[in-house]
């Protein structure tokens, strides 16, 4: 190993967020969780309605006008915006993670991985305190007040609704995707319930995410369980 190189200290990393929108403090936060790990699992959370419980310590959360995107877009954002930065596909992983219910996180996530988190608020101290209790190890990337915790999903979704500039705070992979899908013009209209799906496969998404084919259309070889 050369002398500027450092070992990366854990096999498998678990980091968890909403990403709605996926923005580029984001983009930092997944790097942070990747740089210390091997393989990093992105946990999307709030992954549909059934999947989701207000929490007294940020209760917005679980609004749908704090939940404009679906699952499947989100997940899209975090493959493109990690594939933009340099992110084999291969080194991540991205599945739902009911945050609110962690009696089911062993169905989503590897139990004996390490926990990332960030830590702004009482929110994420009570995050903290709930993997703690699970026995989960955890590693806090970093734990800063609220003024410093810089772009928030909140500012972006409001910045589109109002036709304000918005691609300066997200990474260009994912301003392509929520262009395609037009998610300004969704949050300037009404709302009527559900997000407005984006379109399918054979509607322009797949090409923009596969540009090589589906991953999910060819032979996966080795598991990645078999290669921890």
């Amino acid at each position: 190993m050369a002398a500027d190189q450092h070992p990366i200290p854990y096999d498998v990393g678990v980091l968890h967020g909403r990403f709605q929108v996926l923005h580029n403090d984001h983009l930092r936060y997944l790097l942070a969780g990747k740089a210390l790990s091997r393989h990093l699992v992105v946990g999307i959370t709030n992954p549909d309605p059934t999947l989701t419980r207000e929490r007294s310590a940020d209760p917005h959360r679980s609004r749908p006008e704090a939940n404009p995107l679906t699952y499947y877009e989100r997940q899209a954002l975090v493959r493109a915006a990690l594939g933009d930065a340099g992110v084999p596909a291969e080194a991540f992983t991205v599945v739902p993670l009911p945050i609110n219910f962690p009696e089911l996180y062993g169905h989503y996530v590897p139990l004996d991985a390490v926990f990332f988190l960030t830590i702004y608020d009482d929110w994420g101290r009570e995050k903290l305190r709930q993997f703690q209790e699970l026995g989960l190890r955890t590693h806090i990337l970093w734990d800063v007040p609220p003024e410093a915790k810089g772009i928030s999903g909140s500012e972006v979704r409001r910045r589109m609704a109002r036709g304000e500039p918005w691609k300066p705070l997200v990474p260009p992979a994912v301003a392509v995707l929520l262009e395609a899908w037009d998610v300004p013009g969704r949050l300037r209209r009404p709302r009527e319930g559900a997000p407005i799906p984006s379109p399918g496969p054979g509607k322009g998404t797949r090409d923009t995410l596969f540009p090589e084919g589906d991953p999910a259309s060819r032979p996966s070889g080795k598991s990645f369980a078999n290669r921890r």
